[in-house]
């Protein structure tokens, strides 16, 4: 056990300290890790455009067919919760039932159930309706947490010495389809009705499933004793669980608010809503790979990272609206760079939590392999999932009842005690180390053993 954490913590070090084989083989990519890379990229895009297709049209189509605001509200929370519940079950078995296996079987599901999405305007309105689309939603939850739990312990056994650089790097796929997604389902909406969309990216993910069954190598790995609660007690992950959520949770807050914000405030047409969108997350996907290597090649910065991030995230959210205190106006210009920074910042928190969460694990002797990978990456998943639910559902109420200015301010709250609480954090570990440190090499020890060595000579 010890020796595990001893190398997962020497994997953390900066280059100057590894191996030459090791810096040769982070800068050449072998032929597996490219493919890897490649599928997960496959997954990172497919599933956020099809996640994200739904934005522009479905809450009309769906209040034809008898469904209120508040349950179209639930239809769109119940993705997160189902998908919170099943990453940690899916994350704790992943050795038993195959990362392969989950990652094509989950991308298998989610293809099938798009399409099954695309087919719901045929059914009678009403309690049926409503129904299906749980059913069809939740389903298409199992099949994202599964794909997504499994790429995620894919990577970080593919590259185990830069998996903060990789993920951000792959990151911009994730944003493209953020980015895409709503304005694609809404010309393929209006130029060929409902069902279209859904069809048609249900059909390039199952043509994708092929692909990666056969590019994606297969990790044969043991699995182990450590368990979800061994994990997640720690203090530290238990922090950086609050920073996910955090994170999430603002994210969220902005799906079913922001876009009625800017028609209300700057008047803009609808078309031009999902252009001020791409503030946020152009800023976001082309920042996170820098933002990866630098979480690679200098490990010790993260925690400034994580700490800065939180604190930047909570100041950008209240100047959002900007907060009413404040009493200043609202103009366009400063919304969109608003926006930006705050995917910067989300940036400087989301990217260095997982590798953080891993050298947490090995520092406490969890033993190295696919099954604490998956321990991590469900974890991640269902944190992130639990504050996608949390986020829109609580800022929803606030923006009904208090505005979207109040709204945003308060949102950043989750953010700015998520920075808060990280650096008293590790401040408090510092000054811990140090006295520790200072007790087991007192000075005098120095000195009687330098003492000691000149009277041997």
């Amino acid at each position: 056990m010890g020796s595990r954490a001893a190398d997962g913590a020497a994997s953390e070090q900066p280059p100057d300290g590894m191996p030459e084989a090791l810096g040769e083989e982070s800068r050449r990519l072998t032929r597996e890790q490219l493919f890897t890379m490649a599928a997960t990229a496959s997954i990172n895009f497919s599933s956020m455009i099809c996640y994200s297709v739904l934005g522009p049209f479905f809450p009309s189509e769906a209040e034809k067919k008898g469904a209120s605001n508040t349950v179209v509200g639930l239809i769109f929370g119940c993705f997160a919760l189902v998908n919170f519940l099943t990453a940690l079950i899916l994350g704790n078995y992943l050795t038993h039932i195959g990362a392969k296996f989950m990652f094509v079987a989950g991308m298998f599901v989610s293809g099938c159930v798009t399409i099954l999405f695309g087919m719901l305007d045929k059914v009678p309105s009403g309690p049926i309706f409503i129904g299906l689309c749980f059913l069809v939603r939740a389903m298409d939850a199992v099949g994202f947490a599964a794909a997504m739990t499994a790429s995620f312990s894919i990577l970080a056994k593919a590259f185990p010495n830069n998996i903060a650089t990789v993920l951000g790097s792959l990151e911009i796929f994730t944003g493209l389809g953020l980015v895409l997604g709503p304005p694609l389902g809404g010309f393929l909406y209006q130029s060929f009705g409902y069902e279209v969309p859904f069809i048609t990216l249900g059909c390039v993910v199952l043509v994708l499933v092929p692909v990666n069954m056969c590019i994606l190598p297969k990790y044969d790995s043991v699995p182990s004793k450590d368990s979800f609660w061994k994990l997640i007690l720690l203090p530290k992950v238990l922090l950086l669980c609050l920073i996910i959520f955090s994170l999430s949770a603002c994210l969220g807050f902005l799906d079913p608010t922001m876009s009625l914000f800017i028609l209300k405030k700057f008047k803009l047409p609808a078309g031009y809503v999902g252009l001020v969108f791409l503030g946020l997350a152009l800023s976001y996907s082309l920042s996170s790979p820098l933002l990866g290597l630098l979480s690679d090649k200098l490990p010790y910065l993260r925690k400034w990272l994580l700490v800065s991030g939180g604190l930047m995230t909570a100041l950008c959210f209240f100047m959002l609206g900007p907060a009413p205190v404040l009493h200043i106006e609202s103009q366009l210009w400063m919304f969109v760079l608003v926006l930006v920074l705050i995917g910067f910042s989300l940036g400087m928190s989301a990217i260095p939590v997982f590798p953080e969460i891993l050298h947490c694990a090995y520092e406490n002797g969890f033993e190295e392999g696919l099954s604490l990978l998956g321990l991590v990456s469900g974890l991640f998943n269902a944190v992130w999932s639990l504050g996608a639910f949390a986020g829109p559902t609580l800022g929803g109420f606030l923006n009904e009842k208090l505005g979207f200015e109040w709204a945003s301010a308060i949102q950043g709250g989750w953010a700015l005690l998520s920075g808060l609480a990280t650096g008293i954090f590790y401040i408090t570990e510092a000054t811990r180390r140090s006295s520790s440190s200072s007790l087991q090499n007192p000075p005098g020890n120095n000195e009687e053993r330098t003492h000691l060595m000149g009277s041997e000579t």
